[in-house]
């Protein structure tokens, strides 16, 4: 019996001996946990790297934020779905192709100078900054100074076709017209009436404190555009249309086009020109886009009757190239510049 309770006292005793060894290695292993989580607090943490996924999708919907700031053309693709497919389609095809139906040679009718609306409306007028159609749905009709009155839709087409494709009208009722139009508003079908979203028109450069030079012009159209419109501006013809419009001469626009005023020219080739330039990575500084424009601008071509043009003479623009004016400076700065004091002057009126 005793044998049996000295077996039992050394079981409980060697059984407390682990316990008690259990206890101190758990003690050791907090104390080394708790030493560790205070090192790590303290030590500077290196960044996690980002996954190579999220840097582009992070990038991607920032660089979407930027481009859904200005105007998207509406997807041609989706012509097909509207009542009046066909006519918009045609439209469409005359903006991109006006010389084969309309021009010199044209199978409908031979009224132009040989361009097509896309040369100037680049794309079927679906560039932003690059003279779109986005806002004619939108704006017209309206008051326009140069006319002197309300001006619909049909008086914008036909003013491009009498100017800068330096042509005839064409019959407002016609299939033609029609057709351009119905693909005019269907480009702005989704921009609320009255608005004009960023996008829209040209490019608005800031004016220099000088003139722009021709001559310095010169040198630029020499290095980023003879390639494509040659050297004496007469442009490339492909077949019956150009691939490259000519900017001077008997077969480019006539003095009375909006091209033909330095600011409109400037701003165009600032956000479109070389050819594939885009406006938010353009390759002309400002003074280059003014200088280029002076030298194309200052090159012979069609005339235009404009007498009707401005009848109120103090609504011209600071560019206007030809008087009377109702300032005191001159017909050659207010086609060449400076155009800061005109516009200062204009505003004191």
């Amino acid at each position: 019996m005793s044998d049996f309770k000295h077996n039992s006292e050394e079981n409980y005793i060697e059984i407390i001996q682990r316990l008690v060894k259990c206890v101190v290695v758990l003690i050791l292993i907090i104390i080394a946990l708790v030493v560790l989580n205070i090192y790590d607090i303290t030590s500077p943490r290196k960044p996690k790297p980002v996954p190579k996924e999220k840097v582009e999708k992070d990038e991607t919907a920032s660089e979407s934020k930027k481009i859904a700031d200005v105007w998207i053309a509406p997807d041609s693709s989706e012509i097909s779905k509207e009542k009046n497919a066909d006519q918009i389609s045609y439209g469409r095809e005359l903006i991109a192709n006006t010389a084969h139906y309309l021009g010199p040679k044209g199978n409908v009718l031979q009224m132009s100078n040989g361009m097509n609306c896309q040369n100037c409306h680049l794309k079927a007028g679906t560039v932003p900054f690059g003279n779109n159609y986005s806002a004619v749905a939108s704006t017209y009709p309206k008051f326009r100074e140069r006319s002197g009155g309300m001006e619909n839709i049909y008086k914008r087409v036909n003013d491009c076709f009498e100017r800068s494709l330096n042509g005839k009208s064409l019959d407002t009722t016609g299939k033609e017209m029609q057709a351009i139009v119905a693909y005019i508003k269907w480009l702005g079908k989704d921009v609320p009436k009255g608005e004009k979203p960023k996008g829209a028109g040209l490019t608005e450069l800031a004016f220099m404190d000088n003139a722009a030079d021709p001559e310095k012009g010169k040198i630029v159209y020499v290095e980023k555009c003879i390639t494509c419109h040659m050297a004496n501006g007469e442009g490339k013809l492909n077949g019956s249309t150009y691939q490259y419009p000519p900017l001077w001469g008997p077969n480019s626009y006539n003095k009375g086009a909006g091209l033909y005023r330095l600011s409109r020219f400037a701003g165009y080739v600032k956000s479109n020109m070389p050819q594939n330039v885009t406006y938010d990575a353009p390759q002309l500084s400002d003074e280059e886009a003014w200088n280029v424009a002076a030298f194309v601008n200052s090159q012979a071509r069609p005339e235009k009757d404009l007498s009707k043009d401005w009848p109120k003479i103090a609504s011209k623009p600071v560019d206007h190239p030809f008087g009377p004016y109702a300032d005191k400076f001159t017909e050659q700065q207010h086609k060449y510049g400076p155009f800061g004091p005109i516009a200062e002057a204009k505003k004191k009126k």
